[in-house]
């Protein structure tokens, strides 16, 4: 029988990569998206069908994990087997700007679809998605037993969220999974995020449109994985017999400042000419090194990252520069003003 599949943050980069996959393994998809008066599903434009046609596989709903009714009614209505809970104000810095926006959305968000699952009476496995941004101060490597200190109004955020999924587990016997995923990049990636900051600057200014590129700490440490490989590490996390948490990254870390390097010398450049340091971009309290231990996930799973940071480099930068050649026109010379994302 073909399973069904929600998903928050569906037009994300996770969400999109994810809703790719459990199409291509037969699921029916649904996806939360919330209204705006401009498109906001570039990242799913291509998996669209009209959902007038025979045979449709992916469906859109309106709505937002700060809406805990609706989110009940769209789960009684669609009765998902899988629920991947993506869905998130996930950017570190703005989260210093908007603890209260980031502690709604982040923390109450996870408790609403939770309790949502719970009250409409679905039997159903949940995905919820936590990060390393939840073990902060904690010295790496880090692993599911690490003990979290998280350093910003978003990672204390996830830290709440990851207790309530942990706790409607214990509590009333869902199958509930944490995700403790590690910084994990591709094209899709948000331009304000500091990888795709970098990739895209080296693309400008490989072709002339762009000089300098503005960053803030290059001496953080972060284990860089291919968000690709990281969905199909989600979907394996809910397909054990026994729900569980996992931790999913390389365990391989490398400095903003490597990341950067290998990202210029992709384009044939020295980064030294071009980057300068602007304050502005540095967190009131910092991460110093994020690298994830994997092994459960190895062990239980039988997921191992493969593309590590300096092919992630690579590969993202040539996708950068096909981009702005197959635009034909060169992207707007303004730096974004947004801190650097790790």
């Amino acid at each position: 029988m073909t399973k069904t599949a929600f998903i928050t943050g569906i037009t994300g980069q996770d969400g999109s990569y994810l809703a790719e996959l459990l199409l291509r393994k037969g699921y029916e998809v649904h996806g939360l998206i919330r209204r705006a008066s401009t498109f906001n599903t570039s990242r799913i434009d291509h998996l669209y069908e009209d959902p007038h046609d025979r045979g449709v596989k992916m469906f859109l709903h309106y709505g937002d994990l700060s809406d805990g009714s609706r989110l009940a009614g769209l789960l009684a209505e669609i009765n998902p087997d899988e629920v991947y809970n993506l869905a998130a104000q996930s950017h570190v810095r703005v989260s210093f700007d908007e603890p209260e926006h980031t502690g709604d959305v982040t923390g109450l968000g996870t408790t609403r679809m939770l309790e949502a699952v719970r009250r409409a009476g679905i039997d159903t496995r949940i995905y919820q998605a936590s990060t390393s941004e939840m073990f902060g101060a904690s010295p790496p490597p880090q692993a599911e037993d690490t003990p979290f200190y998280p350093r910003s109004p978003y990672g204390a955020a996830k830290v709440y969220s990851y207790w309530m999924t942990r706790n409607y587990r214990e509590a009333y016997g869902m199958y509930a999974v944490n995700g403790i995923l590690f910084n994990h990049e591709s094209p899709r990636r948000g331009e304000t995020f500091v990888t795709r900051k970098i990739t895209r600057a080296v693309a400008r200014i490989q072709a002339g449109t762009q000089h300098e590129l503005y960053l803030g700490n290059l001496d953080a440490i972060r284990d860089w994985g291919y968000a690709p490989e990281y969905v199909e590490g989600m979907w394996r996390s809910l397909q054990a017999d026994a729900p569980t948490d996992y931790v999913l990254a390389t365990g391989v870390g490398i400095t903003v400042e490597e990341f950067l390097a290998g990202a210029f010398e992709a384009a044939g450049l020295d980064w030294h000419n071009h980057v300068k340091f602007d304050e502005r971009y540095l967190r009131p309290t910092e991460v110093d090194a994020l690298i994830g231990d994997a092994s459960k996930a190895e062990r239980e799973l039988g997921w191992k990252a493969t593309v590590h940071g300096p092919e992630l480099a690579r590969l993202m930068v040539e996708s950068d520069i096909q981009e702005l050649a197959h635009e034909g026109r060169p992207w707007h010379d303004s730096v974004s003003l947004a801190s650097w994302e790790a």
